[in-house]
C-alpha cells in the first residue's frame, strides 16, 4: 500500500514541474502579433493580418520564420455589416502580401484570404478584427 501512495505522490508532484517546463516553449510568442495584426495559425504557419484604411497586408511566419512571398498573392473579401469588399494582396517585401486602396477595417469586420504560395495548394484563413 505504501507503494502505491509513493508512486502517486511523486507522479503528482512531477505535475507542477511539467507546466513549468512547457512555460518557456517558444509556441507562446508566434500567436502574438509581430507587426500590430491579426495572427491566425493555419496548418502550423502564422498569417498576421494588417488591416488599416488605406491598405492590407498579410505577413506570412512558419515556427516564427518568414515564409518568402516571391510569386505568392492573396485574394481577400472584407465583410463589414452589408458591406463587402474584395482586394488582390501581391508580394511586397520578404514574407508580405500587400494591397492599396479604400477599406472599411472596423472592429468586428471578417476577413476571408485566400492565400496562395509560390507552387503550394491554396490555403484559406479567415481572421476577425478586433
Amino acid at each position: 500500500m505504501k507503494s502505491i501512495q509513493r508512486l502517486i505522490a511523486i507522479t503528482l508532484s512531477a505535475f507542477p514541474m511539467l507546466a513549468f517546463a512547457g512555460a518557456g516553449d517558444s509556441h507562446g510568442d508566434e500567436h502574438k502579433p509581430k507587426y500590430g495584426g491579426v495572427v491566425v495559425e493555419v496548418k502550423e504557419v502564422q498569417y498576421e493580418l494588417v488591416a488599416k484604411a488605406d491598405s492590407l497586408a498579410i505577413f506570412i511566419e512558419d515556427h516564427g520564420k518568414k515564409v518568402g512571398t516571391k510569386g505568392a498573392s492573396a485574394k481577400v473579401t472584407l465583410l463589414s455589416g452589408k458591406d463587402r469588399t474584395e482586394a488582390t494582396l501581391v508580394a511586397a517585401g520578404d514574407n508580405k502580401l500587400e494591397a492599396n486602396g479604400s477599406f472599411n477595417v472596423g472592429k468586428g469586420t471578417k476577413v476571408v484570404a485566400v492565400v496562395t504560395l509560390a507552387g503550394k495548394p491554396a490555403t484559406s484563413v479567415r481572421f476577425t478584427l478586433k
